[in-house]
């Protein structure tokens, strides 16, 4: 794995324009082969994470959330590695997710809602754990669904794992 430690451990992000600048910090650094397994509520910023990490990884766009299609590929336009941006929400096992045969190896593999599933693609992967307001701050705790991708800060907690 490829990404300098110093990302590790849990951070308050403000904006979402603050979101994509960790994703693309992130990204200029990823090589093919690494997993990131994103884990958050609706709106808390999963795939505006994802975008800023395919801007560093110079792929083409737009990243927009797989929700519907499960997985899109994004290859790249600087000759690095592609990324393949899952969806798990709508998998019910990991042997669905084994079943889209993504090129891990040779690809960067984002997968949301893969906690509990997407382990079993690599030896080791970064755990990104995103966490919105809602439900953890009264005030906020009464956004309207429309507001989910407001800006308001966001927890991220970034960890290496590695399957035992």
């Amino acid at each position: 794995m490829s990404v300098d430690p110093a990302f590790l451990g849990r951070r308050e992000i403000a904006t979402a324009d603050d979101m994509e600048q960790l994703g693309l910090r992130i990204g200029e650094q990823l090589e093919a082969g690494d997993l990131l397994i994103l884990t958050g509520p609706l709106g808390a910023g999963k795939t505006t994470f994802t975008r800023g990490l395919a801007e560093g990884l110079g792929v083409r766009g737009p990243v927009q959330s797989p929700t519907f299609v499960i997985a899109r590929t994004h290859p790249s336009l600087v000759g690095g590695a592609p990324l393949v941006h899952v969806d798990a929400y709508r998998l019910g096992s990991a042997a669905e997710l084994d079943d889209l045969d993504l090129d891990q190896e040779r690809s960067v593999v984002v997968v949301e809602w893969g906690r509990g599933m997407a382990e079993e693609l690599a030896d080791s992967w970064w755990d990104i754990e995103l966490e919105r307001p809602v439900g953890a701050d009264p005030a906020a705790a009464d956004l309207d669904p429309s507001e989910l991708d407001a800006d308001a800060p966001r927890i991220v907690t970034i960890s290496r794992e590695q399957r035992s």
